[in-house]
């Protein structure tokens, strides 16, 4: 273990780093899981950056793995550009008149031919359904419209009550 400058004892670290004195409280308190994985995290992207080599990341994330506490994990850290316990930034409040206006809320409107589709299929007039569910379909595709699902759903019921009539009708006939 080694003697900070402030008096205290350090964390034990292998590449002569050591962390601010205004970090000394936080040095000793217990590293969990998510802390590792921020430290881990901060190596890959400085080793994919080029700022440390294969074999100084490996061991790097070794010793993050085993690190213990905040301090262990921070003086692997010390040297590159963003650490694990990077303090948080207190953005300045925004002036109201410089707040954007939320974007507006853009409903679309139903098509009517759609429920028309979908209505016709259901009381069992299928021919009507099938023409008003592709007269639909068109309409909501060029104007960018709500109901599609009504008008499918129209010609599907609409296409078998027409599979069924003509049914009854060759049964008829046989």
């Amino acid at each position: 273990m080694s003697v900070q400058p402030w008096g205290g004892p350090g964390p034990v670290d292998p590449y002569g780093h050591q962390p601010a004195p205004a970090a000394a409280h936080q040095a000793a308190m217990r590293a969990g899981h998510a802390d590792r994985d921020r430290t881990v995290d901060v190596l890959k992207a400085a080793f994919a950056e080029g700022r440390l080599s294969a074999q100084e990341y490996e061991q790097r994330h070794e010793a993050a793995a085993a690190a213990q506490t905040y301090g262990q994990l921070a003086v692997l850290v010390a040297d590159l550009p963003a650490g694990p316990m990077a303090p948080p930034t207190v953005a300045a409040p925004v002036p109201a008149t410089f707040m954007a206006a939320p974007p507006p809320v853009r409903v679309r409107q139903t098509n009517v031919l759609a429920v028309v589709s979908l209505v016709c299929g259901v009381i069992g007039f299928s021919a009507p359904a099938v023409v008003t569910g592709h007269i639909a379909r068109s309409e909501i595709r060029r104007r960018d419209m709500d109901g599609d699902w009504a008008a499918v759903l129209g010609l599907v019921v609409g296409y078998m009550g027409c599979a069924f009539w003509m049914l009854m009708i060759l049964f008829a006939f046989a």
